[in-house]
């Protein structure tokens, strides 16, 4: 099965009815655009886009009409404008995918399920590096002068998601450099770390047990949890 964040986003907003979108960490913009659904939020302090960009895409994708953006970090948007654009309603489906870091991303997951709805799902981006050098934290990357895809230390949020939360699903499917998903109910399998624990394991570690810590499925299992 091939699958990636766009398909089974919209494949959630399909089949749950979903309004409300949220995405955070937007960049070009060539994941949100695409997206169908009645209320679109774009959260990112670096947009590559403006205004005109976003007209045309309004044209290509009417969804866009409905689009709000938001230039700025994710931690503001949550602060200062998130109620004030939600009006009392909650988030039906959220991409996190901004800032590739154990604190920030699970600051993230957790603002979404602040406002999340009851049946809504939370997709985290970058859960499963395949390598130490893509698992780095931005510091080491940047040090290193390292190429190609960065996923960062993602994978500890999602440690501490499962050691931490006793009200909420998680797991990883196997899949576009690890899709997260995250649902309310009962934990699957739950971990037992503490915060300083998650901060100090290495990737080696990860890599050797990274089917038990990421709770890993493959892709099928995405249309088999959400039947």
């Amino acid at each position: 099965m091939t699958t990636n964040r766009s398909i089974i986003t919209q494949a959630l907003i399909d089949k749950y009815g979903f309004k409300t979108y949220l995405e955070i960490g937007v960049e070009s913009g060539k994941n949100f655009f695409p997206i169908k659904a009645g209320r679109k939020i774009a959260v990112d302090p670096f947009l590559k886009f403006g205004a005109l960009k976003q007209f045309f895409k309004a044209i290509q994708y009417p969804a866009n009409f409905n689009a709000s953006y938001f230039r700025m970090e994710s931690d503001r948007f949550f602060a200062e404008k998130a109620d004030k654009t939600l009006q009392n309603t909650l988030l039906d489906i959220c991409l996190v995918d901004g800032m590739h870091e154990y604190a920030y991303a699970l600051r993230d997951v957790e603002n979404c399920l602040d406002r999340l709805a009851g049946n809504g799902v939370i997709i985290m981006h970058d859960c499963n590096p395949q390598t130490k050098e893509a698992g780095y934290t931005w510091a080491e990357w940047d040090a290193n002068k390292c190429q190609g895809f960065w996923n960062g230390d993602v994978w500890k949020s999602v440690i501490h998601l499962r050691s931490l939360r006793k009200d909420i699903n998680v797991f990883v499917l196997d899949a576009d450099h690890g899709l997260g998903i995250v649902t309310r109910g009962t934990p699957e399998n739950p971990l037992s770390f503490t915060p300083a624990q998650i901060e100090a394991l290495t990737y080696e570690e990860f890599a050797a047990n990274r089917q038990e810590w990421l709770n890993l499925k493959p892709a099928t299992y995405f249309s088999e949890y959400f039947k």
